[in-house]
Protein backbone atom coordinates (compact mmCIF):
# COMPACT_ATOMS: atom_id res chain seq x y z
CA UNK A 1 0.00 0.00 0.00
CA UNK A 2 1.56 3.29 -1.22
CA UNK A 3 4.82 3.12 0.71
CA UNK A 4 6.75 6.32 1.37
CA UNK A 5 10.47 6.34 0.63
CA UNK A 6 13.20 8.31 2.39
CA UNK A 7 16.34 8.74 0.29
CA UNK A 8 19.34 10.07 2.23
CA UNK A 9 22.15 11.70 0.30
CA UNK A 10 25.33 13.39 1.48
CA UNK A 11 27.79 15.55 -0.42
CA UNK A 12 30.78 14.02 1.35
CA UNK A 13 29.70 10.53 2.52
CA UNK A 14 29.07 7.40 0.41
CA UNK A 15 25.29 6.63 0.31
CA UNK A 16 25.80 2.89 0.74
CA UNK A 17 27.70 3.42 4.04
CA UNK A 18 25.26 5.87 5.74
CA UNK A 19 23.54 3.03 7.63
CA UNK A 20 26.88 1.77 9.04
CA UNK A 21 27.93 5.32 9.97
CA UNK A 22 24.69 5.82 11.92
CA UNK A 23 25.15 2.48 13.70
CA UNK A 24 28.56 3.64 14.92
CA UNK A 25 27.01 6.95 15.98
CA UNK A 26 24.28 5.17 18.01
CA UNK A 27 26.97 3.09 19.73
CA UNK A 28 28.39 6.46 20.89
CA UNK A 29 31.63 6.03 19.00
CA UNK A 30 33.57 9.24 18.28
CA UNK A 31 34.92 8.12 14.87
CA UNK A 32 34.01 5.74 12.04
CA UNK A 33 36.31 4.15 9.47
CA UNK A 34 34.97 4.19 5.88
CA UNK A 35 35.63 1.31 3.46
CA UNK A 36 38.15 3.46 1.57
CA UNK A 37 40.22 3.66 4.76
CA UNK A 38 39.31 7.28 5.61
CA UNK A 39 38.32 8.00 9.23
CA UNK A 40 35.49 10.50 9.84
CA UNK A 41 34.36 12.30 12.99
CA UNK A 42 30.83 11.49 14.25
CA UNK A 43 30.22 14.80 16.05
CA UNK A 44 28.66 16.78 13.17
CA UNK A 45 25.32 18.49 13.75
CA UNK A 46 23.79 17.16 10.49
CA UNK A 47 24.46 13.56 11.64
CA UNK A 48 22.78 14.30 15.00
CA UNK A 49 19.70 15.66 13.22
CA UNK A 50 19.56 12.82 10.69
CA UNK A 51 19.62 10.31 13.57
CA UNK A 52 16.82 12.25 15.33
CA UNK A 53 14.73 12.20 12.14
CA UNK A 54 15.15 8.42 11.80
CA UNK A 55 14.59 7.73 15.52
CA UNK A 56 11.38 9.79 15.52
CA UNK A 57 10.07 7.60 12.72
CA UNK A 58 11.18 4.33 14.32
CA UNK A 59 13.87 3.60 11.70
CA UNK A 60 16.89 1.49 12.62
CA UNK A 61 20.12 2.25 10.68
CA UNK A 62 20.21 -1.40 9.53
CA UNK A 63 17.02 -0.70 7.51
CA UNK A 64 18.87 1.79 5.27
CA UNK A 65 19.84 0.09 2.03
CA UNK A 66 22.07 2.31 -0.11
CA UNK A 67 20.77 5.28 1.85
CA UNK A 68 17.09 4.43 1.20
CA UNK A 69 14.32 3.15 3.46
CA UNK A 70 10.59 2.58 2.87
CA UNK A 71 7.99 3.57 5.44
CA UNK A 72 4.26 2.89 5.80
CA UNK A 73 1.97 5.65 4.46
CA UNK A 74 0.85 6.47 8.00
CA UNK A 75 4.15 8.33 8.59
CA UNK A 76 3.10 11.00 6.06
CA UNK A 77 1.80 13.49 8.65
CA UNK A 78 4.75 12.97 10.94
CA UNK A 79 7.31 13.53 8.17
CA UNK A 80 5.46 16.64 7.00
CA UNK A 81 6.32 18.36 10.29
CA UNK A 82 10.04 17.49 10.41
CA UNK A 83 12.15 20.60 9.89
CA UNK A 84 15.86 20.37 10.67
CA UNK A 85 18.25 23.32 10.44
CA UNK A 86 21.22 21.39 9.08
CA UNK A 87 19.32 18.97 6.83
CA UNK A 88 17.94 20.01 3.46
CA UNK A 89 14.61 18.18 3.17
CA UNK A 90 13.15 17.91 -0.34
CA UNK A 91 9.64 16.56 -0.70
CA UNK A 92 8.55 15.09 -4.03
CA UNK A 93 5.44 16.30 -5.89
CA UNK A 94 3.72 12.93 -5.38
CA UNK A 95 4.36 13.25 -1.61
CA UNK A 96 2.82 16.74 -1.59
CA UNK A 97 -0.19 15.48 -3.57
CA UNK A 98 -0.71 12.63 -1.08
CA UNK A 99 -0.55 15.02 1.87
CA UNK A 100 -2.95 17.45 0.19
CA UNK A 101 -5.45 14.67 -0.57
CA UNK A 102 -5.36 13.34 2.96
CA UNK A 103 -6.02 16.83 4.29
CA UNK A 104 -8.90 17.49 1.88
CA UNK A 105 -11.44 14.84 2.88
CA UNK A 106 -14.38 16.44 1.08
CA UNK A 107 -12.69 15.97 -2.29
CA UNK A 108 -13.11 12.20 -1.93
CA UNK A 109 -15.09 10.81 -4.88
CA UNK A 110 -16.45 7.58 -3.36
CA UNK A 111 -20.25 7.61 -3.70
CA UNK A 112 -22.40 7.05 -0.64
CA UNK A 113 -24.90 4.21 -1.34
CA UNK A 114 -28.31 5.71 -2.10
CA UNK A 115 -30.18 4.05 0.77
CA UNK A 116 -27.85 5.81 3.22
CA UNK A 117 -27.27 9.05 1.28
CA UNK A 118 -30.90 10.16 1.46
CA UNK A 119 -30.96 10.15 5.29
CA UNK A 120 -27.32 10.94 6.17
CA UNK A 121 -26.63 14.22 7.93
CA UNK A 122 -23.67 16.31 6.74
CA UNK A 123 -21.36 15.12 9.52
CA UNK A 124 -22.16 11.48 8.66
CA UNK A 125 -21.33 12.13 4.99
CA UNK A 126 -18.01 13.65 6.08
CA UNK A 127 -17.38 10.59 8.29
CA UNK A 128 -18.06 8.28 5.34
CA UNK A 129 -15.61 10.19 3.09
CA UNK A 130 -12.97 10.26 5.85
CA UNK A 131 -13.24 6.49 6.29
CA UNK A 132 -13.10 5.81 2.55
CA UNK A 133 -10.05 8.07 2.16
CA UNK A 134 -8.23 6.10 4.89
CA UNK A 135 -9.22 2.94 3.03
CA UNK A 136 -7.71 4.26 -0.25
CA UNK A 137 -4.30 4.50 1.41
CA UNK A 138 -4.52 1.39 3.60
CA UNK A 139 -4.62 3.47 6.79
CA UNK A 140 -6.42 2.54 9.99
CA UNK A 141 -8.51 4.98 12.01
CA UNK A 142 -10.60 5.50 15.12
CA UNK A 143 -14.13 6.80 14.55
CA UNK A 144 -14.63 8.32 17.99
CA UNK A 145 -17.96 10.12 17.50
CA UNK A 146 -19.95 10.78 20.62
CA UNK A 147 -22.35 8.01 21.60
CA UNK A 148 -25.55 8.02 19.53
CA UNK A 149 -24.22 9.86 16.46
CA UNK A 150 -24.48 6.85 14.14
CA UNK A 151 -21.02 5.25 13.99
CA UNK A 152 -22.69 1.95 12.99
CA UNK A 153 -24.46 3.34 9.92
CA UNK A 154 -21.38 5.25 8.70
CA UNK A 155 -19.47 1.94 8.72
CA UNK A 156 -22.28 -0.04 7.07
CA UNK A 157 -22.39 2.54 4.27
CA UNK A 158 -18.60 2.29 3.88
CA UNK A 159 -18.70 -1.52 3.57
CA UNK A 160 -21.57 -1.42 1.12
CA UNK A 161 -19.69 1.10 -1.05
CA UNK A 162 -16.20 -0.43 -0.97
CA UNK A 163 -16.31 -4.13 -0.23
CA UNK A 164 -15.53 -6.30 -3.26
CA UNK A 165 -17.84 -9.22 -4.08
CA UNK A 166 -16.99 -12.57 -2.51
CA UNK A 167 -15.07 -10.97 0.36
CA UNK A 168 -16.13 -10.82 4.00
CA UNK A 169 -15.59 -8.32 6.82
CA UNK A 170 -15.60 -9.10 10.54
CA UNK A 171 -17.12 -6.88 13.22
CA UNK A 172 -16.23 -7.60 16.86
CA UNK A 173 -18.48 -6.00 19.49
CA UNK A 174 -19.90 -6.57 22.99
CA UNK A 175 -22.32 -9.51 22.87
CA UNK A 176 -25.28 -7.21 23.55
CA UNK A 177 -24.66 -5.40 20.23
CA UNK A 178 -24.46 -8.38 17.85
CA UNK A 179 -28.14 -8.20 16.82
CA UNK A 180 -28.02 -4.39 16.74
CA UNK A 181 -25.74 -4.44 13.66
CA UNK A 182 -28.22 -6.57 11.75
CA UNK A 183 -31.15 -4.38 12.89
CA UNK A 184 -29.39 -1.20 11.67
CA UNK A 185 -28.63 -2.73 8.25
CA UNK A 186 -32.28 -3.80 7.89
CA UNK A 187 -33.53 -0.30 8.79
CA UNK A 188 -31.66 1.06 5.75
CA UNK A 189 -32.63 -1.84 3.44
CA UNK A 190 -28.91 -2.48 3.07
CA UNK A 191 -27.84 -5.07 0.50
CA UNK A 192 -25.22 -6.46 2.90
CA UNK A 193 -25.79 -10.04 4.04
CA UNK A 194 -24.96 -10.20 7.74
CA UNK A 195 -24.28 -13.36 9.75
CA UNK A 196 -24.57 -13.10 13.55
CA UNK A 197 -22.18 -15.51 15.31
CA UNK A 198 -24.35 -16.69 18.21
CA UNK A 199 -25.15 -19.84 20.17
CA UNK A 200 -23.04 -22.81 21.25
CA UNK A 201 -19.57 -23.65 19.96
CA UNK A 202 -20.76 -26.12 17.28
CA UNK A 203 -23.34 -23.67 15.90
CA UNK A 204 -20.76 -20.85 15.81
CA UNK A 205 -18.15 -23.04 14.11
CA UNK A 206 -20.67 -23.99 11.41
CA UNK A 207 -21.52 -20.34 10.70
CA UNK A 208 -17.83 -19.34 10.59
CA UNK A 209 -17.10 -22.19 8.14
CA UNK A 210 -19.73 -20.64 5.82
CA UNK A 211 -18.37 -17.08 6.03
CA UNK A 212 -18.02 -16.91 2.22
CA UNK A 213 -21.83 -16.81 2.09
CA UNK A 214 -21.85 -13.51 4.02
CA UNK A 215 -20.64 -9.93 3.46
CA UNK A 216 -20.23 -9.35 7.20
CA UNK A 217 -19.86 -11.61 10.22
CA UNK A 218 -20.62 -10.05 13.61
CA UNK A 219 -19.17 -11.73 16.69
CA UNK A 220 -18.44 -10.75 20.29
CA UNK A 221 -15.14 -10.28 22.10
CA UNK A 222 -16.02 -13.29 24.29
CA UNK A 223 -16.81 -15.56 21.33
CA UNK A 224 -13.71 -14.40 19.41
CA UNK A 225 -11.44 -15.43 22.29
CA UNK A 226 -12.80 -18.98 22.05
CA UNK A 227 -13.06 -19.12 18.24
CA UNK A 228 -9.84 -17.37 17.19
CA UNK A 229 -8.32 -20.53 15.63
CA UNK A 230 -11.33 -20.80 13.31
CA UNK A 231 -10.36 -17.47 11.71
CA UNK A 232 -6.64 -18.12 11.27
CA UNK A 233 -6.86 -19.03 7.53
CA UNK A 234 -9.09 -16.06 6.65
CA UNK A 235 -8.01 -12.59 5.56
CA UNK A 236 -10.98 -10.27 6.00
CA UNK A 237 -11.59 -7.17 3.90
CA UNK A 238 -12.16 -5.16 7.09
CA UNK A 239 -11.67 -6.08 10.76
CA UNK A 240 -13.69 -3.61 12.83
CA UNK A 241 -13.83 -3.27 16.60
CA UNK A 242 -17.04 -1.75 17.97
CA UNK A 243 -16.71 -0.31 21.49
CA UNK A 244 -12.94 -0.68 21.01
CA UNK A 245 -12.30 0.30 24.63
CA UNK A 246 -12.81 -3.45 25.23
CA UNK A 247 -9.15 -3.88 24.18
CA UNK A 248 -7.85 -0.90 26.20
CA UNK A 249 -5.77 -3.25 28.36
CA UNK A 250 -3.09 -4.63 26.03
CA UNK A 251 -2.40 -7.65 28.26
CA UNK A 252 -5.94 -9.11 28.15
CA UNK A 253 -7.14 -12.04 26.05
CA UNK A 254 -9.52 -9.63 24.27
CA UNK A 255 -6.57 -7.56 23.03
CA UNK A 256 -4.40 -10.59 22.15
CA UNK A 257 -7.13 -12.33 20.17
CA UNK A 258 -8.26 -9.34 18.04
CA UNK A 259 -4.62 -8.58 17.18
CA UNK A 260 -4.29 -12.08 15.69
CA UNK A 261 -6.95 -11.33 13.06
CA UNK A 262 -5.79 -10.87 9.47
CA UNK A 263 -7.43 -8.09 7.42
CA UNK A 264 -6.65 -5.67 4.59
CA UNK A 265 -8.17 -2.76 6.55
CA UNK A 266 -8.75 -2.09 10.23
CA UNK A 267 -11.04 0.30 12.08
CA UNK A 268 -11.92 1.01 15.69
CA UNK A 269 -15.22 2.55 16.83
CA UNK A 270 -15.45 4.00 20.32
CA UNK A 271 -16.90 7.06 21.99
CA UNK A 272 -14.23 6.69 24.68
CA UNK A 273 -10.73 5.89 23.31
CA UNK A 274 -9.27 6.87 26.69
CA UNK A 275 -11.02 5.92 29.92
CA UNK A 276 -8.16 5.82 32.41
CA UNK A 277 -4.75 6.31 30.78
CA UNK A 278 -3.04 7.05 27.45
CA UNK A 279 -1.74 3.45 27.40
CA UNK A 280 -5.30 2.54 26.34
CA UNK A 281 -4.90 4.70 23.24
CA UNK A 282 -1.64 2.86 22.44
CA UNK A 283 -3.45 -0.50 22.62
CA UNK A 284 -6.16 0.59 20.13
CA UNK A 285 -3.54 2.00 17.73
CA UNK A 286 -1.62 -1.27 18.09
CA UNK A 287 -4.67 -2.93 16.52
CA UNK A 288 -5.47 -0.41 13.76
CA UNK A 289 -1.85 0.35 12.73
CA UNK A 290 0.69 -1.83 14.59
CA UNK A 291 3.97 0.01 15.29
CA UNK A 292 2.54 3.44 14.43
CA UNK A 293 2.93 4.43 18.10
CA UNK A 294 6.03 2.19 18.26
CA UNK A 295 6.38 -0.75 20.64
CA UNK A 296 4.89 -0.25 24.09
CA UNK A 297 8.29 -0.01 25.83
CA UNK A 298 9.31 2.92 23.56
CA UNK A 299 5.85 4.54 23.88
CA UNK A 300 5.93 4.33 27.68
CA UNK A 301 9.45 5.72 27.90
CA UNK A 302 8.97 8.59 25.43
CA UNK A 303 5.31 9.54 25.86
CA UNK A 304 3.33 7.92 28.67
CA UNK A 305 5.82 8.44 31.52
CA UNK A 306 6.90 12.00 30.52
CA UNK A 307 3.28 13.15 30.00
CA UNK A 308 1.72 11.57 33.10
CA UNK A 309 4.58 11.78 35.61
CA UNK A 310 6.53 14.84 34.46
CA UNK A 311 3.72 16.80 32.72
CA UNK A 312 6.05 17.16 29.73
CA UNK A 313 4.31 19.58 27.37
CA UNK A 314 6.54 18.83 24.36
CA UNK A 315 5.78 15.09 24.59
CA UNK A 316 2.07 15.89 24.95
CA UNK A 317 2.07 18.13 21.83
CA UNK A 318 4.04 15.52 19.88
CA UNK A 319 1.68 12.66 20.81
CA UNK A 320 -1.39 14.75 20.01
CA UNK A 321 0.04 15.55 16.57
CA UNK A 322 0.67 11.81 15.99
CA UNK A 323 -2.83 10.62 16.86
CA UNK A 324 -4.91 13.58 15.67
CA UNK A 325 -5.05 12.70 11.93
CA UNK A 326 -6.35 9.21 12.65
CA UNK A 327 -9.10 10.03 15.17
CA UNK A 328 -12.38 11.56 14.00
CA UNK A 329 -14.37 12.87 16.94
CA UNK A 330 -17.64 14.84 16.76
CA UNK A 331 -19.79 15.62 19.81
CA UNK A 332 -23.57 15.93 19.86
CA UNK A 333 -23.27 19.56 20.89
CA UNK A 334 -21.28 20.36 17.73
CA UNK A 335 -23.33 18.54 15.11
CA UNK A 336 -26.89 18.09 16.35
CA UNK A 337 -28.23 21.61 16.55
CA UNK A 338 -31.74 20.14 16.74
CA UNK A 339 -30.97 17.82 19.68
CA UNK A 340 -32.65 19.01 22.89
CA UNK A 341 -30.66 20.19 25.91
CA UNK A 342 -28.99 17.84 28.39
CA UNK A 343 -28.95 19.20 31.95
CA UNK A 344 -26.59 17.40 34.31
CA UNK A 345 -26.59 17.85 38.04
CA UNK A 346 -24.56 16.28 40.83
CA UNK A 347 -27.12 15.94 43.61
CA UNK A 348 -25.48 15.81 47.07
CA UNK A 349 -27.57 13.98 49.68
CA UNK A 350 -26.94 13.65 53.41
CA UNK A 351 -26.92 10.61 55.67
CA UNK A 352 -29.38 10.59 58.56
CA UNK A 353 -27.80 10.48 62.01
CA UNK A 354 -27.77 6.67 62.31
CA UNK A 355 -26.29 6.17 58.84
CA UNK A 356 -23.55 8.70 59.52
CA UNK A 357 -22.54 6.89 62.73
CA UNK A 358 -22.46 3.61 60.82
CA UNK A 359 -20.36 5.07 57.98
CA UNK A 360 -17.86 6.75 60.34
CA UNK A 361 -17.51 3.54 62.39
CA UNK A 362 -16.73 1.61 59.18
CA UNK A 363 -14.36 4.34 58.00
CA UNK A 364 -12.45 4.13 61.29
CA UNK A 365 -12.28 0.33 61.00
CA UNK A 366 -11.08 0.56 57.37
CA UNK A 367 -8.37 3.07 58.29
CA UNK A 368 -7.18 0.81 61.08
CA UNK A 369 -6.98 -2.14 58.64
CA UNK A 370 -5.20 0.12 56.15
CA UNK A 371 -2.54 1.10 58.70
CA UNK A 372 -1.82 -2.61 59.26
CA UNK A 373 -1.76 -3.24 55.52
CA UNK A 374 0.72 -0.42 54.90
CA UNK A 375 3.22 -2.15 57.20
CA UNK A 376 3.32 -5.17 54.89
CA UNK A 377 5.81 -5.04 51.98
CA UNK A 378 3.26 -5.88 49.22
CA UNK A 379 -0.15 -4.31 49.67
CA UNK A 380 -3.00 -6.51 48.44
CA UNK A 381 -5.10 -4.57 45.92
CA UNK A 382 -8.04 -6.97 46.31
CA UNK A 383 -8.14 -6.30 50.05
CA UNK A 384 -8.10 -2.53 49.50
CA UNK A 385 -10.81 -2.89 46.85
CA UNK A 386 -12.98 -4.81 49.34
CA UNK A 387 -12.61 -1.93 51.85
CA UNK A 388 -13.59 0.63 49.22
CA UNK A 389 -16.57 -1.44 48.12
CA UNK A 390 -17.87 -1.73 51.68
CA UNK A 391 -17.82 2.07 52.10
CA UNK A 392 -19.48 2.60 48.70
CA UNK A 393 -22.21 0.09 49.59
CA UNK A 394 -23.00 1.89 52.86
CA UNK A 395 -23.33 5.15 50.88
CA UNK A 396 -25.83 3.43 48.56
CA UNK A 397 -27.89 1.62 51.19
CA UNK A 398 -26.71 0.05 54.44
CA UNK A 399 -28.91 -3.00 53.73
CA UNK A 400 -26.24 -4.12 51.24
CA UNK A 401 -23.89 -4.68 54.20
CA UNK A 402 -26.16 -5.27 57.24
CA UNK A 403 -28.93 -7.88 57.23
CA UNK A 404 -30.61 -6.52 60.35
CA UNK A 405 -31.45 -3.14 58.72
CA UNK A 406 -34.93 -3.20 57.24
CA UNK A 407 -35.68 0.36 56.04
CA UNK A 408 -34.50 2.11 52.84
CA UNK A 409 -31.49 4.41 53.22
CA UNK A 410 -31.38 8.17 52.59
CA UNK A 411 -30.09 7.78 49.06
CA UNK A 412 -32.79 5.25 48.19
CA UNK A 413 -35.45 7.64 49.52
CA UNK A 414 -33.93 10.52 47.51
CA UNK A 415 -33.91 8.42 44.35
CA UNK A 416 -37.56 7.36 44.82
CA UNK A 417 -38.56 11.01 45.32
CA UNK A 418 -36.96 11.98 41.99
CA UNK A 419 -38.62 9.00 40.23
CA UNK A 420 -42.04 10.09 41.55
CA UNK A 421 -41.46 13.72 40.49
CA UNK A 422 -40.53 12.57 36.98
CA UNK A 423 -43.56 10.29 36.65
CA UNK A 424 -45.79 13.18 37.79
CA UNK A 425 -44.23 15.25 34.99
CA UNK A 426 -44.85 12.51 32.40
CA UNK A 427 -41.16 11.62 32.06
CA UNK A 428 -39.84 8.07 31.76
CA UNK A 429 -36.77 7.30 33.90
CA UNK A 430 -33.64 5.15 33.57
CA UNK A 431 -31.78 4.31 36.79
CA UNK A 432 -28.20 3.04 36.50
CA UNK A 433 -26.20 1.44 39.31
CA UNK A 434 -22.91 -0.44 39.42
CA UNK A 435 -24.47 -2.67 42.12
CA UNK A 436 -27.11 -5.12 40.84
CA UNK A 437 -28.18 -5.63 44.48
CA UNK A 438 -29.25 -1.94 44.58
CA UNK A 439 -31.50 -2.58 41.59
CA UNK A 440 -33.05 -5.48 43.51
CA UNK A 441 -33.84 -3.19 46.47
CA UNK A 442 -35.20 -0.49 44.14
CA UNK A 443 -37.38 -3.13 42.48
CA UNK A 444 -39.00 -3.96 45.84
CA UNK A 445 -39.74 -0.27 46.51
CA UNK A 446 -41.23 0.26 43.03
CA UNK A 447 -43.48 -2.77 43.53
CA UNK A 448 -44.74 -1.31 46.84
CA UNK A 449 -45.52 1.99 45.10
CA UNK A 450 -47.12 0.21 42.12
CA UNK A 451 -44.69 1.88 39.68
CA UNK A 452 -44.18 -0.14 36.49
CA UNK A 453 -40.58 -1.04 35.55
CA UNK A 454 -38.19 -3.28 33.61
CA UNK A 455 -34.88 -4.54 34.99
CA UNK A 456 -31.81 -5.34 32.90
CA UNK A 457 -28.71 -6.97 34.45
CA UNK A 458 -25.78 -9.08 33.27
CA UNK A 459 -27.80 -12.29 33.33
CA UNK A 460 -30.55 -10.94 31.03
CA UNK A 461 -30.32 -12.82 27.72
CA UNK A 462 -30.02 -10.96 24.39
CA UNK A 463 -33.55 -11.73 23.19
CA UNK A 464 -35.15 -10.59 26.47
CA UNK A 465 -33.01 -7.44 26.46
CA UNK A 466 -34.16 -6.68 22.89
CA UNK A 467 -37.82 -7.24 23.85
CA UNK A 468 -37.66 -5.01 26.97
CA UNK A 469 -36.06 -2.10 25.10
CA UNK A 470 -38.63 -2.32 22.29
CA UNK A 471 -41.48 -2.41 24.85
CA UNK A 472 -40.13 0.48 26.95
CA UNK A 473 -39.83 2.58 23.78
CA UNK A 474 -43.52 2.12 22.96
CA UNK A 475 -45.53 1.21 26.10
CA UNK A 476 -46.43 2.91 29.42
CA UNK A 477 -43.67 1.36 31.57
CA UNK A 478 -42.33 4.18 33.75
CA UNK A 479 -38.86 3.08 34.95
CA UNK A 480 -35.97 1.07 33.49
CA UNK A 481 -33.51 -0.29 36.09
CA UNK A 482 -30.18 -1.07 34.41
CA UNK A 483 -26.84 -2.29 35.76
CA UNK A 484 -24.03 -0.07 34.48
CA UNK A 485 -21.96 -2.91 33.04
CA UNK A 486 -24.87 -4.67 31.32
CA UNK A 487 -26.51 -1.57 29.82
CA UNK A 488 -23.81 1.06 29.44
CA UNK A 489 -23.57 0.43 25.68
CA UNK A 490 -25.66 -0.65 22.72
CA UNK A 491 -29.12 0.44 23.85
CA UNK A 492 -31.37 3.04 22.27
CA UNK A 493 -33.82 4.22 24.95
CA UNK A 494 -34.93 7.66 23.74
CA UNK A 495 -38.36 7.18 25.35
CA UNK A 496 -36.68 8.11 28.66
CA UNK A 497 -35.92 11.76 29.32
CA UNK A 498 -34.50 11.40 32.84
CA UNK A 499 -31.36 9.45 33.76
CA UNK A 500 -30.38 8.80 37.39
CA UNK A 501 -26.91 7.52 38.29
CA UNK A 502 -27.47 5.98 41.70
CA UNK A 503 -23.73 5.78 42.52
CA UNK A 504 -20.60 7.26 40.92
CA UNK A 505 -18.44 4.82 38.94
CA UNK A 506 -14.64 5.03 38.75
CA UNK A 507 -14.48 6.74 35.39
CA UNK A 508 -16.90 9.25 34.04
CA UNK A 509 -16.77 7.99 30.43
CA UNK A 510 -18.63 4.79 31.41
CA UNK A 511 -21.33 6.95 33.02
CA UNK A 512 -21.47 9.24 29.98
CA UNK A 513 -21.96 6.24 27.71
CA UNK A 514 -24.80 5.07 29.92
CA UNK A 515 -26.45 8.53 29.90
CA UNK A 516 -26.32 8.49 26.12
CA UNK A 517 -28.64 5.52 25.95
CA UNK A 518 -31.31 8.28 26.24
CA UNK A 519 -29.45 11.34 24.90
CA UNK A 520 -29.01 10.47 21.23
CA UNK A 521 -30.58 10.90 17.78
CA UNK A 522 -34.33 10.43 18.14
CA UNK A 523 -34.58 12.18 21.52
CA UNK A 524 -37.25 14.91 21.39
CA UNK A 525 -37.31 16.07 25.05
CA UNK A 526 -34.71 17.83 27.17
CA UNK A 527 -32.84 15.19 29.15
CA UNK A 528 -32.33 15.56 32.90
CA UNK A 529 -29.34 13.71 34.38
CA UNK A 530 -28.99 13.33 38.16
CA UNK A 531 -25.82 11.94 39.76
CA UNK A 532 -26.54 11.03 43.37
CA UNK A 533 -23.71 11.23 45.92
CA UNK A 534 -23.60 11.30 49.70
CA UNK A 535 -21.78 14.38 51.04
CA UNK A 536 -18.44 14.06 52.88
CA UNK A 537 -17.88 10.44 51.86
CA UNK A 538 -15.75 8.37 49.49
CA UNK A 539 -18.28 9.20 46.75
CA UNK A 540 -17.07 12.83 46.65
CA UNK A 541 -13.50 11.60 46.16
CA UNK A 542 -14.61 9.35 43.30
CA UNK A 543 -16.17 12.36 41.54
CA UNK A 544 -12.86 14.28 41.86
CA UNK A 545 -11.01 11.27 40.38
CA UNK A 546 -13.48 11.23 37.46
CA UNK A 547 -12.65 14.88 36.75
CA UNK A 548 -8.89 14.18 36.61
CA UNK A 549 -9.36 11.29 34.17
CA UNK A 550 -11.68 13.36 31.99
CA UNK A 551 -8.90 15.95 31.54
CA UNK A 552 -6.54 13.30 30.08
CA UNK A 553 -9.25 12.07 27.67
CA UNK A 554 -10.07 15.64 26.59
CA UNK A 555 -6.42 16.41 25.81
CA UNK A 556 -5.96 13.61 23.27
CA UNK A 557 -9.46 13.02 21.92
CA UNK A 558 -11.68 16.11 22.06
CA UNK A 559 -11.66 18.43 19.07
CA UNK A 560 -10.60 15.51 17.41
CA UNK A 561 -16.44 0.16 32.63
CA UNK A 562 -13.68 1.68 34.23
CA UNK A 563 -11.42 -0.86 35.80
CA UNK A 564 -10.45 -0.16 39.34
CA UNK A 565 -7.81 -2.87 39.12
CA UNK A 566 -5.80 -0.72 36.70
CA UNK A 567 -5.24 1.93 39.39
CA UNK A 568 -1.99 1.80 41.29
CA UNK A 569 -2.04 1.02 44.99
CA UNK A 570 -1.14 4.61 45.99
CA UNK A 571 -4.26 5.92 44.21
CA UNK A 572 -6.44 3.34 45.97
CA UNK A 573 -4.98 4.23 49.35
CA UNK A 574 -5.60 7.98 48.74
CA UNK A 575 -9.29 7.21 48.25
CA UNK A 576 -9.43 5.66 51.72
CA UNK A 577 -7.40 8.34 53.51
Amino acid sequence: YNLLEIDVESSNLPKEEIGEILRSYRKRQKFHKLKNGQTISLGSEDLVQLDQLLQTNGIDPSQLKDGKVSLPTYRVFDLSKDEQKKLIIKRSDSYKELLERLKNVNANQTKIPQEFDTTFRDYQKFGFHWLSLLSDYGLGGILADDMGLGKTIQVLALLEALQPKESCSLIVCPSSLILNWKDEAEKFNSKLKIGCVLGGQTKRAQLISQLKDYDILVTSYDYLRNDIELYENTTFFYAILDEAQYIKNQTTKNAHSVKKLKALHRLALTGTPIENSIAELWSIFDFIMPQYLYNYHYFKQNYEAPIIKEHDEKAQIKLKSLVEPFILRRTKKEVLKDLPEKMEQILPLEFNEEEEKLYLANLAMVNQQLQQLLKTPNQDKIEILAMLTRLRQICCDARLVYENIRTPGSKMEGCLDIIQQMIDNKRKVIVFSSFTSILGLLEEELQKKKISYFKLVGGTNKEERHRMVASFQSDDTEVFLISLKAGGTGLNITAASCVIHFDPWWNVSAQNQATDRAYRIGQTKDVLVYKLIIKNTIEEKIVKMQERKQKIADTFVENNEGSLMSMDTDTLIKLLS
